[in-house]
């Protein structure tokens, strides 16, 4: 008989990762155990999104949470979570409950975006049905680069949609 896992009240970790010139915000649902753990967003050691970043902007890959903030800074992507607290069993979306929202507003009024993007499809719908009528501002969706993702997508196929969607808020001489 499978053990059921526990439900939890997480509250949001970080603070959002940006800087006043950011022109892109990447925003998933809720921060993993895993990277509470490590202290910074998508930090578990098999998730996809750094290596993607990293990737497509041709540059080292960010390791200690100093790092990875420098890395953001550099590429002018600001990181968030559509929510700040929710119920959750261990980092399955699929189990939110009791949802609460992040003021992204706030966060968009202190910076220069222009480009939104969801990871996953968790969200992307928290984001639309409760962030859009306040921002309105649409997102794109990207795929989720979880380690629970990656049955459903290869790192190369992730990559292959990442790199669409980001090509053009990301116009550089970097750019993959």
């Amino acid at each position: 008989m499978k053990k059921k896992a526990i439900t939890n009240h997480v509250k949001h970790a970080f603070e959002p990762a940006f800087s006043p010139d950011s022109t892109i915000l990447i925003l998933g649902s809720i921060p993993s155990p895993q990277s509470i753990r490590y202290g910074f967003y998508y930090s578990n050691p098999r998730n996809h999104f750094w290596p993607i970043l990293a990737t497509l902007l041709k540059m080292p890959l960010p390791v200690t949470p100093e790092e990875k903030l420098r890395f953001l800074q550099e590429s002018k992507i600001a990181l968030w979570d559509v929510l700040a607290s929710c119920q959750i069993r261990g980092a399955s979306d699929s189990s939110i409950k009791t949802p609460e929202v992040n003021p992204v507003g706030w966060l968009l009024r202190k910076t220069s975006i222009r480009h939104l993007f969801t990871t996953g499809k968790t969200a992307t719908d928290l984001y639309r049905k409760y962030m859009l009528p306040v921002t309105g501002m649409q997102t794109t969706y990207l795929p989720s680069t979880s380690p629970a993702n990656c049955a459903n997508f290869t790192f190369e196929e992730l990559l292959d949609v990442w790199k669409k969607a980001l090509r053009p808020p990301l116009q550089t001489k970097n750019f993959t």
